[in-house]
């Protein structure tokens, strides 16, 4: 579904992403571990069009998407909940979850999709007329991953879902990111909880300095012994 292959991305004078390469199947789940400052919030930037490639290149579905802009990646099927949330903190939780839906017309299948993701979220369907910024941490990730879920994607890009969560509620989040993945939606995670992360996942690839490297399945890395004393505390 989604190939990048020796990808570079440049701020200014800082060489953020140096040559990476990865592979995100259809119907898989795929997380980047790493430190922070790695380069893993910069790939998800870079595949969904918000930081611009030096080189290198990234392909959806056998389609370059590079020079695509951020809202016509969204049309094509990938959405990001992006890493502090960014809901509108004085629309309520409909309007927000609508947000997500804002390039589509299937207005019948948008109603299905609020009762699925209000399904998923119950508390979200408690608080639709609530303003977003009155929710508490866990809520507004929930509702930052539904409205990412509301644009229908093919491939949905989670920066660090259960940052600054509470346990009982990151449980929830992966409870629900395994339903997501169930349902058929391709997962390409980035998450600061490495085991949690590599317990659900196919595949991962650990960054660190810009580079890849290491990468296998998640139970290969979970058993791994350098990446167990530098990822999972132990």
């Amino acid at each position: 579904m989604l190939k990048i292959c020796d990808l570079n991305v440049h701020y200014g004078g800082i060489h953020a992403l140096k040559g990476i390469s990865l592979d995100v199947p259809d119907g898989s789940i795929v997380t980047l571990i790493g430190a922070n400052g790695a380069g893993k919030t910069t790939t998800l930037r870079a595949i969904t069009g918000l930081a611009r490639a030096t080189s290198g290149s990234i392909e959806f579905d056998g389609r370059s998407i590079q020079a695509v802009p951020p809202h016509e990646i969204v049309r094509l099927g990938i959405s990001m909940a992006a890493e502090g949330r960014r809901i509108f903190r004085n629309l309520t939780v409909k309007e927000n979850l609508m947000m997500g839906a804002y390039h589509r017309d299937d207005m019948q299948e948008v109603r299905k999709d609020m009762e699925w993701v209000t399904t998923l979220f119950p508390r979200l369907k408690e608080r639709l007329g609530q303003k977003g910024g009155t929710l508490s941490g866990g809520e507004q990730q929930m509702l930052a991953v539904g409205r990412a879920l509301m644009s229908r994607p093919k491939l949905l890009c989670l920066d660090e879902p259960s940052l600054g969560l509470a346990p009982i509620v990151v449980q929830e989040v992966f409870r629900v990111l395994s339903q997501i993945h169930e349902k058929g939606c391709t997962i390409l995670l980035v998450e600061q909880n490495a085991k949690a992360a590599l317990n659900i996942a196919d595949y991962g690839y650990v960054l660190r300095g810009g580079h890849i490297t290491m990468h296998g399945s998640g139970r290969e890395l979970l058993m791994d012994e350098s990446v167990r004393r530098a990822y999972l505390g132990e």
